[in-house]
C-alpha cells in the first residue's frame, strides 16, 4: 500500500463523538462532574472532537441553562486542543439565534445546526432559518442533515446556497445520500462528516473529513485506527477496523435509541456510574444490556 498522506481539510477534527449527557440517577439534573470525566475519557481514547447537546445528548430534553452549563463544563475539561461543538438548532429561529449567541460566549469551536424539525418549513424557509443562525455569531457552523428526525432533507440546491456562506463549513450527514454529497464536495468548499456509524467507512472513502459518532465514545480508538488507515490509503487496514466495529455498531445503533445504548455501554465499561435517561427515553432492559455486553466483550472493549 502507498504511504501517501491524503488527509482532507478538517475544520471540526477527524474522530468526533456525539456525547451523551450524563444525568443524576433520578434524571432530574445534568451531572456536570460526570460530563467532564466522560469528556476527558473520550479524548483519551481516540477522539479529537466532541459534540454536546446533539441527538445523542438528549438535546430536546435539556433546558437552555443546562445546555450552556454542559458546553462550558466540557470546554473547561478538555482544554483548547480538543474541538468542542454545541448543538443550538431548534424548530424556532429566534430561539436558535439566542442559543447560538449565548454559546458563542463560551470559547467553543463551532455550532451544530440541525434542519428545523417538526415545523417542516420549505427549503426557502430552511435557508432563511439556517442563514440567520449562522450569521448571528462568528463561529463556524456544521449543518446536521437528518431527515429521519427532522422530516425534511437538505436539498442539493439548498446545500449549494448554504455553502456560499463563509461561516457554514461542514455537513454532518445522516441521510446516507453519498452521491449528493459527492456532488456537493466536488463543487463547493463544504466538507462532510459521517453522521451514521454503519456508513463511516464508505463516507471516508468518498472524501468525508471525519465522523461524528455515537459509537465513538465507546470505541474511539478503533474508529481512529480506521480513519488513520484511510488517510494513508491502506484500505485493507481500514476494512479490518471497520469489520471489528460492525458488531458494536449493530448493538448500539440498531436495537434501541443510540442515546440509550451509548449510556448503557458506557456504564458497562465503568465509565458512567449509571445509565439514567430523561423521558421519553427509558434505560436499556435486561436483554438489551446482555446484547451490548456480548458485543463489547467480543470487540475487546470491556
Amino acid at each position: 500500500m502507498t504511504s501517501t498522506d491524503s488527509r482532507p481539510a478538517r475544520p471540526f477534527g477527524a474522530v468526533g463523538t456525539a456525547m451523551v449527557t450524563p444525568l443524576t440517577e433520578d434524571g432530574h439534573k445534568v451531572d456536570l462532574d460526570a460530563a467532564q470525566k466522560l469528556a476527558v475519557h473520550i479524548t483519551e481514547h481516540g477522539n479529537d472532537a466532541i459534540v454536546v447537546s446533539g441527538t445523542t445528548g438528549e438535546a430536546p430534553t435539556l433546558t437552555d441553562v443546562e445546555k450552556l452549563e454542559l458546553a462550558r463544563a466540557v470546554r473547561d475539561a478538555v482544554g483548547p486542543e480538543i474541538t468542542v461543538v454545541a448543538g443550538v438548532g431548534t424548530y424556532d429561529t429566534a430561539h436558535s439565534i439566542d442559543l447560538a449567541r449565548e454559546h458563542a460566549k463560551l470559547g467553543l469551536d463551532g455550532l451544530l445546526i440541525v434542519t428545523p424539525y417538526y415545523s417542516k418549513p420549505s427549503q426557502a424557509g430552511v435557508i432563511a432559518h439556517t442563514t440567520a443562525i449562522a450569521d448571528s455569531t462568528d463561529l463556524p457552523v456544521m449543518l446536521y442533515d437528518i431527515p429521519g428526525r427532522s422530516a425534511i432533507p437538505l436539498a442539493y440546491e439548498t446545500l449549494m446556497r448554504l455553502g456560499e456562506n463563509p461561516r457554514i463549513r461542514a455537513v454532518k450527514d445522516a441521510k446516507a445520500d453519498l452521491h449528493q454529497a459527492s456532488r456537493i464536495m466536488s463543487q463547493t468548499d463544504l466538507v462532510y462528516y459521517s453522521g451514521e456509524d454503519g456508513l463511516n467507512l464508505p463516507w471516508l472513502c468518498i472524501g468525508a473529513s471525519g465522523i461524528v459518532s455515537v459509537v465513538g465514545q465507546v470505541a474511539g480508538e478503533l474508529e481512529k485506527e480506521m480513519i488513520e488507515a484511510v488517510d494513508r490509503s491502506d484500505l485493507v487496514a481500514a476494512r479490518e477496523a471497520h469489520h471489528r466495529l460492525v458488531p458494536v455498531v449493530e448493538a448500539i445503533m440498531n436495537h434501541m435509541p443510540g442515546a440509550v445504548a451509548a449510556k448503557a455501554a458506557l456504564h458497562l465499561q465503568g465509565v458512567l456510574p449509571h445509565a439514567a435517561m430523561r423521558g421519553p427515553h427509558v434505560p436499556a432492559d435486561t436483554d438489551q444490556l446482555r446484547m451490548l455486553q456480548t458485543a463489547l466483550d467480543a470487540a475487546g472493549l470491556l
